[in-house]
């Protein structure tokens, strides 16, 4: 269906029932006459041309001429009694200024966006709103306000898509009867208070720490099964732990360390722990015999020291 047939049937229907009048078609008639006797002059007020993107709608009295917009090319007017208005078919794109909104979880954030729009019926944007491009900036406004208030922050933040189809739906269906198609709905930027940012980081850096301890406690716990396992290995072949020893220091020495440590197996030295540990023993046992020889002459001492006294 055209642009003239859909302005036919969405506009009332006078083009056919109610003509011009007795004095209007006079007036026309004259204006026709005017303009054959000054032919070569009215040539040039009487034919215009416009654009391949542009339509224009004639006034004849201040009805629309019957057959809705004109163009592209050459249009013909009659001098006095015909007036025209252009209309831009192309896209028009307008920044929503930014919002301040109040979500539904009670928080205010400013959101702004943009609107991608054209005419598609040049004969209902001009008879039926007086200015179209300012009604459609203005509507868009109050969506954006009235969407986002049924809105959480969350949803917001991550379902920027459905909130921009839910938008172009409703401007859509709103400016239909203006002879407008919303082509294209985005949301910019969406800007929160700085202490709500402070506080969303806050939170972010928690659960980031909490996932961070969570995943090195699964690393000990499997690092602590997987040492079990290899000491049970180990266990089972004792010269696994004399391999793993050299293994240990090819690595050390790969890394040109100008200190090695060389680990002894425990099992060599244990004959001379011993021996140690026996040679502590008996010099612990010498030193309590002195010990007890000292305090018996002692005692004899304080003994002969009291007979004295007692002598005397």
């Amino acid at each position: 269906m055209s642009d003239e047939e859909a302005g036919k049937r969405r506009r009332p229907a006078d083009d056919d029932d109610s003509g011009l009048g007795f004095c209007g078609s006079i007036l026309v008639l004259i204006s026709i006459v005017f303009t054959v006797i000054t032919f070569p002059i009215t040539i040039w007020m009487c034919i215009k041309v416009i654009k391949e993107y542009e339509r224009v709608i004639i006034f004849r009295l201040g009805r629309i001429l019957k057959g809705g917009a004109k163009g592209p090319g050459l249009f013909f007017v009659l001098p006095c009694t015909d007036s025209f208005i252009k209309v831009d078919m192309r896209t028009i794109t307008f920044d929503i200024p930014p919002q301040e909104i109040l979500t539904k979880d009670s928080v205010t954030v400013n959101v702004d966006g943009v609107v991608y729009y054209r005419v598609h019926n040049a004969t209902l944007a001009v008879a039926n709103v007086t200015n179209a491009d300012s009604a459609t900036q203005l509507l868009a406004q109050t969506t954006l306000r009235n969407v986002l208030g049924t809105k959480n922050l969350s949803e917001i933040l991550s379902d920027r898509e459905e909130i921009a189809r839910s938008m172009q739906a409703t401007l859509d269906e709103a400016t239909d009867n203006w002879g407008i198609k919303v082509e294209r709905v985005e949301i910019k930027d969406v800007k929160l208070p700085v202490q709500l940012q402070r506080a969303m980081a806050a939170e972010a850096e928690a659960a980031r720490e909490a996932r961070a301890k969570v995943i090195a406690a699964e690393g000990e716990m499997n690092a602590s099964k997987a040492l079990k396992e290899a000491s049970m290995v180990i266990t089972e072949s004792p010269a696994a732990l004399q391999l793993r020893y050299l293994q240990t220091l090819t690595t050390i020495a790969a890394e040109k360390n100008s200190t090695i440590v060389f680990p002894l197996p425990i099992n060599l030295l244990q004959g001379l722990l011993e021996r140690i540990n026996n040679r502590r023993g008996g010099a612990n046992v010498g030193k309590t015999k002195t010990r007890q020889a000292a305090t018996s002459i002692e005692s004899d001492i304080h003994r002969i020291w009291d007979e004295a006294v007692e002598l005397k």
